[in-house]
Parts: structure tokens; sequence; C-alpha cells
């Protein structure tokens, strides 16, 4: 009878753990977070005669301080892992910045983004520039290149799940 209730006992404990691991595993692809960053702007000063001029023609469009240096469109790898949307390098001003648009990223534990100096969704750690955690799987944001950094080596970007050493997706950049 001792026997009966320890057998049963371990069998609960185990399906328990299954569970929270089965969750922590697949519970990303069913998880879905968005968020829309705007691209970030340059704070300008005006000065009065400026501003007068800018009052007497309500019409003109504002002058666009931004610039695309490079873009790409995030590939499908397989039916788990895949992304769809642009991304761009853009400079506003003296600063630079990857910025995704309007995209949809599968979700996985663990996911970062690097700027990779290899393409076809390949990368090294020792030859990549890491930008940070995955801020979301929907929507716009932007991840800020520390200044300095020579944009020029860096051929795609890297979307990489960190927990089972897997490519989510990538994005090859080229021309503007």
């Amino acid at each position: 009878m001792l026997r009966n209730r320890a057998i049963r006992a371990a069998a609960i404990v185990s399906v328990l753990v299954l569970g929270v691991i089965g969750w922590y595993l697949g519970s990303p692809l069913f998880i879905r977070t968005t968020v829309n960053e705007p691209l970030p702007t340059l704070a300008v000063t005006a000065t009065p005669a400026q501003s007068a001029a800018a009052a007497a023609s309500p019409t003109d469009k504002p002058l666009s301080l931004s610039k695309i240096l490079a873009r790409g469109e995030l590939q499908f790898v397989d039916s788990l892992h895949n992304g769809k949307g642009p991304v761009m390098l853009v400079q506003v001003g003296d600063q630079r910045v990857l910025r995704f648009e309007n995209v949809a990223i599968t979700n996985a534990p663990d996911i970062h983004v690097y700027l990779s100096r290899e393409m076809g969704g390949k990368w090294t750690e020792a030859t990549s520039l890491y930008l940070g955690a995955l801020k979301a799987t929907n929507g716009s944001f932007n991840y800020d290149i520390p200044p300095g950094t020579d944009l020029a080596p860096y051929r795609s970007v890297v979307v990489w799940c960190r927990a089972f050493a897997v490519l989510v997706t990538w994005a090859e950049l080229g021309p503007a």
C-alpha cells in the first residue's frame, strides 16, 4: 500500500514538472507582445525669424532630418522560427538606430538581436554587435547603435534564441 502511494506521488510530481517545463518551452509560441515606439527625432530649436516664417507659411512640410542608411526584410526560417517586416538602419542627426517597422516575429524564450558581418542568418558572437533582447514580437521598435560604431562591415540583422541556440529570423541589409 505504501509503495503504491509513493509511485502515485512520484507520477504526480513528474507530471507537474513536465507540465512546467512544457509551458516554459511551448508558451512563447502562443504569447505575442506588441511595442510601438516612434522613430527618434532630432530636437531643433528655431530662431524667432524662423518661427515667424513657419507661422507665415503653415502649408510647408517640416524638414526630414532622418536618413535610411540600409534596409532589409525579415526572412522565413521554418514554421516555428520566422519573421516578416522591414528592418532599417536609420540615422537621425548624430544618432543611429536599428529600426524594426511593423514586424511580426515568432516568439521563443530568451531572444536577442545582433548586427552580423555574415549573411544568410549566420553570425558569431566574436564578430557581431549585440544590440539587446528582443523588445516585442510585433510592432515597431528601435535599438540604439553605439556612437562611433563603423557600420560598413555589418551585412545583416540576426534575431537569435539563446535558450535553444537557434535562429529565429534574419534580414540581409542592402542599399536604402
